[in-house]
């Protein structure tokens, strides 16, 4: 019966969150439809793993809407030889959804509790396809670990300070995603690197993220 209702409220989360949110890839779908989100849940929270909240996991972050982690999905496309760069671990979820659609993910987080996490449950869902690294991506050169075909960014950087370093460690056709702005409106956007020197830029929705921790703010003005 408990079997069941987790079943259920699977489902149902697809379903009814992101579906709606236009979320129609069949590879997407069936991955959130498959892969046990409530196993990256903290136990205190077990109960809402498939709500549309964002749900605490410790350090004053949080797991992405299931929504929003289906869109990011679609949005990179993700293909089975691919090499991918996350850019904040977390729960281990989403790592998790990356390392089932790709060749291989690279995963960053500045918390080594969560790396630690994400490892043991990785393990136990048998996925190995993932190298976990803690530090502080914008500031740990990445270049040994590039160039990647998609990098996802979990968090939000502050319009005018996306690190070039992101952008430089894309092959071509790579494509990153990342959400740019200050709450409350800030926008998902999907950048493409077409040759050595120039990349595509496409807006993707208005929404609202946590900040990647250590993101430069800009500076506010005072008169």
């Amino acid at each position: 019966m408990v079997a069941d209702s987790v079943e259920l409220a699977r489902f149902n989360m697809v379903e009814q969150q992101i579906r709606p949110w236009e979320v129609l890839d069949p590879k997407v779908l069936s991955l959130l439809e498959e892969l046990p989100r409530e196993d990256f849940v903290p136990e205190a929270y077990q109960h809402l793993a498939f709500a549309d909240i964002e749900i605490p996991i410790g350090h004053a972050q949080h797991m992405m809407f299931p929504r929003m982690e289906g869109k990011l999905l679609q949005t990179l496309d993700i293909q089975p030889d691919d090499r991918v760069l996350e850019i904040g671990t977390g729960s281990g979820f989403f790592t998790a959804c990356l390392a089932r659609l790709a060749d291989s993910v690279v995963s960053i987080d500045i918390h080594k509790e969560f790396t630690d996490r994400a490892r043991k449950i990785l393990d136990k869902l048998v996925i190995h396809n993932v190298q976990l690294r803690t530090g502080d991506a914008l500031a740990a050169p990445l270049e040994a670990d590039g160039p990647f075909d998609a990098i996802a960014i979990t968090g939000s950087l502050p319009s005018g300070s996306l690190a070039e370093v992101f952008r430089t460690q894309l092959k071509t056709g790579g494509r990153l995603f990342v959400i740019i702005g200050e709450a409350p409106v800030m926008q998902a956007q999907l950048i493409t690197r077409l040759s050595d020197t120039s990349f595509r830029e496409e807006a993707i929705l208005e929404t609202e993220q946590a900040p990647l921790e250590n993101a430069q703010t800009p500076a506010v003005f005072e008169f």
